[in-house]
């Protein structure tokens, strides 16, 4: 035999045996299932619950007009920062000086009417003083023109006339007292309408107090809807014309947020919040919960389930409010009153925790996944086995770990029971130990995996991309 056959021989031989062991290869390869696999092990979970709305602050109020007028001068403009007691706007306030000067006037001439009668009160009480002196030299006349008189040392007519000059001071007496007593009367009587004056004069200095608006509190001022020149009106709550401005105390902000109805059960009062405004990139608050709403809104028109007419059943949000910490001076300038916001609450925490891709969760029946894993992920023959085990229909949540059978990855389904869920991970309580191999995907591969089933590694790289996304 030549050379050249003998090559050719040879190569035809090892073509051969190459197709031989790779038939043989992908024939053991043939039911073998290609997932993605990941280890688990112990590390801090934080469950979070998150909800988007805007900034508001804790106060604000919109400063109404107080009195009927022009604005003749406004002092603050949208974006100011203002202090109490600055002054905000004026109105014009001729009509209510001159009735405090009319009235200034008035109490002038009844303070000096006041006097007035004060001066002649002096007087009557320095008649009647002048009347008992008098009246007590008559009483010492008539006193001693009475002993005489018994002695027979005067007449009669001399007796009768000391005795008529005292009844006349007597008679003078009583009536400089009543003089008296009329001129003070007078007097309290002019002091009481000077009391009554200054009174009006206080409802009067009011009413011009009211054409000048001033800052309750510190604040930002937010809205000013109105132009100098316009003319204000009082007494109807939210109409044009009735509103100054609005001013928000910002020394307390808050967050107030929707929370889907799935959640809110897991919310609780003074949990740690992280805030983050939309405006301010890579700025994060820290905040805490001060309030749980207990009406329930409807996600498309925020209504209050309570107020709905319609029964039509949709989504539904509850409102949360989050009180931000330390948030003064510097800290809050940038924070303005409607800034969209997104809160991420800490309902719970776990230190140290087994943690499991939430991915991998799958509910199965133990008693048919018992069956399959027995008959290597393949149903039994006569399928009898399966369909009786399937009877109850007993599912339960566990993962798919990966064991080495005899040289093969096979995976087994393992109940599991689970705690705090975080945004991704999922803490594991029970049925599993840190280094255990679990299939997290594909998702598809996962809805039809059987206890049994040999698999591999999926090294597809866009699989393994998604997946991880």
């Amino acid at each position: 035999m030549s050379t050249r056959k003998k090559i050719v021989l040879l190569i035809v031989g090892l073509i051969v045996v190459a197709g031989v062991v790779t038939a043989s290869v992908l024939k053991s390869q043939a039911d073998v299932v290609p997932v993605t696999m990941t280890r688990i092990g112990r590390q801090d979970l934080t469950a979070v619950v998150s909800g988007t709305g805007q900034i508001k602050p804790k106060t604000y109020v919109n400063i109404g007009a107080t009195a009927f007028g022009r604005i003749t001068h406004l002092y603050a403009k949208e974006g100011d920062h203002v202090k109490k007691g600055q002054t905000l706007a004026t109105l014009e306030s001729v009509q209510p000086e001159a009735t405090v000067a009319a009235q200034s006037a008035t109490i002038a001439s009844s303070k000096t009417d006041v006097n007035s009668y004060i001066a002649a009160e002096k007087t009557a009480e320095a008649n009647l003083a002048q009347a008992k002196a008098d009246l007590q030299q008559k009483k010492f006349d008539i006193d001693r023109y009475q002993q005489l008189y018994d002695n027979r040392l005067v007449s009669k007519q001399d007796y009768d006339q000391r005795k008529a000059a005292y009844d006349v001071d007597v008679a003078t007496v009583q009536q400089r007292e009543a003089a008296l007593a009329q001129a003070r009367a007078q007097t309290q009587s002019q002091r009481g309408h000077v009391n009554q004056a200054i009174a009006s004069q206080r409802a009067n200095f009011d009413a011009l107090d009211k054409t000048i608006s001033r800052a309750p509190f510190d604040g930002l001022v937010t809205n000013v809807p109105v132009r100098e020149g316009e003319t204000m009106v009082t007494g109807i709550q939210n109409a044009e014309g009735s509103t100054l401005m609005t001013l928000a105390d910002m020394s307390v902000i808050t967050a107030e947020v929707k929370v889907d109805e799935t959640d809110v059960v897991n919310v609780k009062l003074n949990q740690p919040v992280d805030v983050t405004v939309d405006a301010l990139p890579g700025r994060v608050f820290k905040g805490h919960v001060t309030e749980v709403g207990d009406q329930a809104l409807l996600r498309t028109t925020g209504i209050a389930t309570s107020q709905s007419t319609t029964g039509t059943e949709e989504a539904k949000d509850f409102k949360i409010v989050v009180t931000l910490d330390n948030v003064s001076g510097q800290n809050n300038e940038d924070l303005r009153p409607g800034l969209s916001a997104t809160a991420k609450i800490q309902t719970a925490q776990v230190s140290n925790a087994v943690v499991l891709p939430l991915q991998a969760l799958v509910s199965r029946d133990p008693a048919t996944e018992a069956v399959y894993l027995k008959n290597n992920g393949k149903e039994p023959k006569d399928g009898s086995t399966v369909q009786a085990a399937s009877t109850k229909k007993a599912t339960v949540q566990g993962v798919y770990v990966v064991k080495t059978v005899n040289g093969k990855q096979r995976v087994q389904f393992v109940p599991v029971s689970t705690g705090v869920t975080g945004a991704t991970d999922i803490e594991v309580t029970a049925g599993l130990e840190p280094g255990a191999q679990v299939v997290t995907g594909r998702f598809k591969t996962l809805r039809t995996l059987k206890s049994g089933t040999a698999v591999k590694q999926d090294t597809d790289k866009d699989t393994a991309s998604t997946t991880a996304s």
